[in-house]
């Protein structure tokens, strides 16, 4: 294979510690550690994908064994060993994938094959790929020659999940934590790939290759390999052709999709998000992405100290920051959990879209029961402010005036027992007063007023959880009306006087009255099959079934 005809991967796969992306640190600490001829006796790559851990691996190998020596370690012109090591084809630096060989047996072969010493090189090296693949056993076998390996025997090991590799391994390596590529830096790499192979592509495009690889440099080459493959014609690759290419759909949609949302516009919600669907992106995906465009809605500030973020463009940006300056951290909190909850549940269900939707539209519920709860609560939070600060100038006054006579303290102790209605009236003009000390009492006020509505609410879908203090804490189906608090609150504070905080509950409470009718008439009519008249009734009709009863109230 000619080097033009390698894909970009391979082709500008670094062969040395100055080509590196992003890990010049642990290029150069492992330098000086050979150079000063500290060498470990295993080294442990850990990292995403596509980070460098094998290649890294390679460029010690060859370090280790270069015929011109560390200092003066091959770039252009390679040494026999550095060409061997390169193309994987060096008889004393052995390359083992752990996935494919992973049991005890495939590691004493390993250890007894380390008996020998190098046949050409400085030093006998494994490098094992994937390595928390290997066995409990595997593991415990390696442990001994792991910890005293002969002078001419190193290890090189590299994993993606460290957390799964035995503590007693990972104490005996030298350990290097390769972090992802910044966007800044990944962006001009890539920019200066495409430059050398002359791709047409414009740099909203090389930003995009940038956000999906995630750091990755092996995935930013792969996509701009496929990028420059796909469109290699004289016109300028454009970032809407790109997102198809790539199967990225716009995170726009979805700004626009929690604008809807936020506005209550179920119809506008629904169409929004089967465009997304036809797009083809995976519900799965979706809400993973409706989580990341949550946290720029509450993190907006943060990614503008950034700078080289390359998750949102100028205009999605300049949209999110306008819209959360009117939105409350409470609403986007309850947004977060109730996403994570969908994920979780998501897979009980056999066709995920309509989970979705149907998430989609009960997070428009939960935005107007949020707001309204919100909005009850800061405003009762506002009038008792407001009374403390006048009972608080008026405590000042009688400071000040103590040798004033009784008829004077009496006087203002009846304007502070005044200050309330006063602030109560002059805002909301509310005259007519009266007191509800129950829930009974509430719904049988719903009658007198006529609020059917509300009173079909409270019966049907509403599970008391409390009720006391102008306080009431429910628990509610998906059946109740989205304007319920909103409705409720008015009229308790018309019909009293007073503001009332509506608070829900992840209790369950207790049954609503038609779940308590229902229940009493099963027992009613339980105890009725048990009856000697039904039973003869069944006798002489079999296929008799009783349905309902009407009791005698005269009896």
């Amino acid at each position: 294979m000619t080097n033009n005809s390698k894909v970009l991967a391979l082709k500008y796969r670094p062969s040395n510690f100055d080509d590196l992306i992003g890990q010049q640190i642990i290029g150069e600490t492992i330098f000086n550690s050979i150079k000063n001829k500290k060498i470990p006796n295993a080294y442990l790559f850990t990292g995403i994908r596509g980070v460098g851990k094998t290649t890294i691996a390679r460029i010690v190998a060859k370090s280790l064994n270069c015929s011109n020596g560390i200092e003066k370690l091959c770039k252009e012109n390679l040494c026999e060993n550095c060409k061997a090591i390169s193309t994987s084809n060096h008889i004393d630096v052995l390359e083992m994938d752990a996935a494919s060989k992973t049991g005890v047996d495939d590691v004493r072969d390993l250890i007894e094959f380390s008996r020998y010493g190098p046949s050409s090189a400085k030093y006998k090296i494994f490098i094992i790929d994937e390595v928390h693949m290997l066995s409990k056993q595997a593991f415990n076998a390696l442990l001994k020659t792991l910890e005293e390996p002969p002078e001419y025997l190193k290890f090189i090991f590299a994993t993606t999940e460290v957390k799964k590799i035995p503590i007693t391994v990972i104490s005996r390596c030298q350990r290097f934590d390769l972090p992802r590529v910044k966007s800044m830096e990944l962006f001009n790499y890539i920019k200066k790939i495409k430059e050398k192979e002359k791709g047409n592509i414009n740099d909203e495009v090389i930003k995009l290759i940038v956000k999906i690889s995630e750091g990755s440099v092996r995935d930013a080459l792969s996509l701009l390999d496929r990028a420059m493959i796909t469109f290699s014609n004289d016109k300028e690759l454009d970032i809407d052709t790109a997102q198809n290419i790539f199967g990225y759909f716009d995170k726009s949609y979805i700004i626009e999709l929690i604008k809807f949302i936020l506005n209550g516009n179920e119809k506008k919600v629904i169409e929004t998000y089967r465009s997304i669907y036809d797009k083809g992106i995976d519900p799965k995906n979706f809400l993973n992405d409706f989580l990341e465009i949550l946290y720029y809605f509450k993190n907006i500030d943060s990614l503008r100290l950034e700078g080289n973020n390359f998750s949102i463009n100028d205009n999605e940006f300049n949209e999110i920051n306008e819209i959360s300056k009117n939105l409350d951290t409470k609403v986007l909190l309850n947004f977060w959990q109730f996403t994570l909850k969908t994920l979780e549940e998501i897979d009980l269900v056999s066709n995920q879209n309509l989970s979705v939707e149907m998430f989609l539209i009960r997070l428009i519920y939960l935005s107007e029961i949020t707001k309204t709860h919100y909005e009850n609560s800061d405003l009762q939070h506002s009038e008792n402010k407001s009374i403390e600060i006048n009972l608080n100038n008026q405590t000042k006054f009688e400071n000040k005036n103590k040798n004033k006579n009784e008829n004077e303290n009496e006087n203002n102790g009846k304007i502070i027992s005044q200050i309330k209605n006063i602030v109560q009236e002059e805002k909301f003009k509310k005259s007519a007063v009266v007191k509800i000390n129950s829930f009974e009492e509430l719904i049988k006020f719903c009658i007198e007023k006529k609020e059917l509505q509300l009173k079909y609410e409270l019966e049907t879908n509403v599970n008391l959880v409390s009720f006391k203090n102008q306080s009431i804490e429910i628990a509610f189906n998906d059946n109740l009306n989205k304007s319920f608090v909103k409705d409720l609150s008015s009229k308790l504070f018309e019909w009293t006087g007073l503001r009332w905080i509506i608070a829900f509950s992840k209790k369950k409470g207790i049954p609503s009255l038609k779940e308590v009718d229902k229940i009493s008439k099963s027992q009613i009519l339980a105890t009725a099959e048990k009856s000697n008249l039904i039973k003869k009734v069944k006798e002489l009709f079999p296929d008799s079934e009783l349905i309902d009863i009407k009791l005698d109230k005269n009896n």
